[in-house]
């Protein structure tokens, strides 16, 4: 390659290069600018700084040496003294580079070899970028393609003007796919890497099955419909739930179509994957027995601070409740958010029994009373001791064969009952070594206390440090599976509000926060104990 080559040639090339890489013809002639200052400082020496411009119209090569201007150059190389700087231009001063035209030159073999490297490396960055910002807006898209090979069971696509990758994990189960096969694959990610931009597909995303009932139900791509959530076992069978923003149009029909052809089509597309489309609900309870669909409900008990539900079905509704290997139930816990218990009816009432068992059995030993009257207490619907100690008195002696005086009595002895149980966990709480300023929180009573010391809790400081979660306990959920962690207050009846309540109350006492935190709505006790967590290991 020559300075002096044909220049009409120089962009016949840089022409050819940009339409087969489909990439900007500038980009190319830069790569080339760059390829020949690179040969050119081999020449001159690489500590010279020297500029390579090509006209774009004409094919011009200019070469250009910058020198810098210095009061007194050490090396006339790279720098120039501001007094023969001025002669070339009135306006120099310190700092300036002044351009020094440098003639013609011959590339040598390996001079030439190199810049071919630079211009081969800078169009193969170009092209990577072009790639990148051409899918990176296709996220969350139904891309179509052709299967370029197989690589340890991860499909490589041929997407046109680049390739994707389903990795086998991203395959719906027992799928083959073949060189030359077309295939449609949900993008759900797109990265720039090292070795070029990575598509990645997916065949078992949620969000490719409501991408193709998107494209066969016109009512969802018109916004009349919503898909509120998806549930996949892929390859098997899945739960999709909706809603009609429209009450003429039914959403279940709609989406299953005249004859199920709308709905088959998506069937047909996820090689047979079984969909139950159910209607959405706002009340959970509703919700919940619709996505336990086919299988048939007795009742529900929801507890939304645990956002837990149990569901009781007749004996005969069991195994189709739970479905095999637990997939009914699994589906219908993912599409709805919340953590399912099933269970029969017989289940159900050995269970009530049982508790009633264990209410009356602690009425008998708190208040010293024979197994009759605790079994009335327990069937009134009183769980605690301390529900008879603090309720209305007429509560309890408006129950039958209870006159004013029993009543009275039951209370009394409930209320001796807790202070006996207080005064000796107050006696463990001092040998633990739990400070009485945690006392004082509203809502923390002497067993708390001592779980507290137990756990090594002992200061009011140590308190305020603790999340919700720490009490009420949490849960995760992965896979479809829930797994229940337990909190230190777990066997306490409180919920996770009045967990949060005692928390801000020990931030008050501890002065982390104050009342116009409060008022300025101060946040949350996690995110609390996270910046503390932070400012105590710095």
């Amino acid at each position: 390659m020559a300075v002096s080559a044909n220049r009409l040639e120089l962009l016949q090339i840089a022409d050819a290069v940009a339409r087969e890489k489909v990439i900007d013809r500038e980009i190319v002639l830069a790569a080339m600018a760059d390829a020949i200052q690179k040969a050119a400082r081999s020449r001159y020496g690489s500590e010279t700084n020297i500029r390579a411009d090509i006209n774009s119209k004409t094919g011009e090569i200019r070469l250009q040496r910058l020198l810098e201007v210095v009061d007194h150059a050490e090396d006339y190389g790279t720098q120039i003294p501001l007094a023969l700087a001025l002669d070339r231009n009135v306006d120099a001063k310190i700092g300036d580079f002044i351009a020094d035209p440098l003639p013609p030159m011959d590339f040598g073999r390996i001079a030439a070899q190199s810049a071919k490297q630079v211009i081969v490396q800078k169009v193969r960055e170009a092209e990577r970028d072009r790639q990148f910002d051409e899918f990176k807006d296709r996220v969350g898209e139904i891309i179509n393609g052709t299967v370029k090979r197989v690589e340890y069971g991860n499909v490589i696509v041929d997407l046109g003007r680049g390739e994707g990758i389903i990795r086998r994990d991203e395959m719906i189960p027992r799928e083959n796919m073949r060189y030359g096969d077309r295939v449609r694959a949900y993008v759900y990610d797109v990265r720039r890497e090292q070795r070029g931009p990575q598509i990645f597909l997916s065949r078992t995303h949620p969000q490719f099955m409501v991408k193709l009932f998107t494209m066969e139900v016109p009512e969802i791509y018109d916004g009349i419909i919503q898909i509120k959530s998806v549930a996949r076992d892929p390859g098997s069978r899945a739960k999709i739930a909706v809603i009609s923003n429209d009450s003429s149009i039914d959403p279940v029909g709609a989406c299953v179509g005249m004859r199920g052809s709308r709905v088959q089509a998506v069937v047909g597309e996820l090689q047979g994957e079984k969909i139950d489309i159910i209607p959405w609900s706002q009340d959970p309870a509703s919700f919940i027995v619709n996505a336990l669909q086919p299988a048939e409900v007795a009742k529900v008990v929801l507890d939304e601070d645990a956002e837990r539900i149990e569901v009781v079905v007749p004996d005969e509704q069991l195994s189709l409740a739970i479905g095999r290997r637990g997939q009914n139930v699994r589906l219908a816990s993912q599409l709805t958010g919340w953590d399912i218990d099933i269970m029969t009816e017989a289940e159900e009432s050995e269970r009530r029994q049982k508790e009633f068992n264990e209410r009356t059995n602690l009425f008998m030993d708190a208040l010293d009373v024979d197994e009759m009257v605790g079994q009335v207490l327990a069937s009134e619907g009183f769980a605690q001791v301390e529900e008879l100690a603090y309720v209305d008195l007429d509560e309890i002696s408006s129950i039958d064969g209870f006159d004013e005086d029993t009543a009275t009595e039951i209370q009394t002895r409930a209320r001796e009952y807790l202070e006996r149980i207080e005064a000796e966990m107050d006696a463990k709480r001092k040998e633990l070594g739990v400070e009485d300023e945690l006392r004082q929180i509203n809502g923390l009573n002497g067993q708390m206390l001592v779980a507290l010391g137990e756990d090594g809790i002992k200061t009011i400081e140590d308190f305020a440090g603790c999340a919700a979660d720490d009490l009420v306990g949490w849960s995760e959920r992965k896979d479809g599976v829930t797994k229940k962690f337990e909190g230190l207050f777990s066997k306490f009846d409180i919920s996770r509000v009045e967990a949060e309540n005692m928390i801000v109350q020990a931030r008050l006492s501890a002065g982390w926060i104050t009342e116009e935190d409060l008022a300025k709505g101060a946040p949350e006790p996690e995110a609390e104990a996270e910046e503390a967590d932070a400012v105590e290991q710095e």
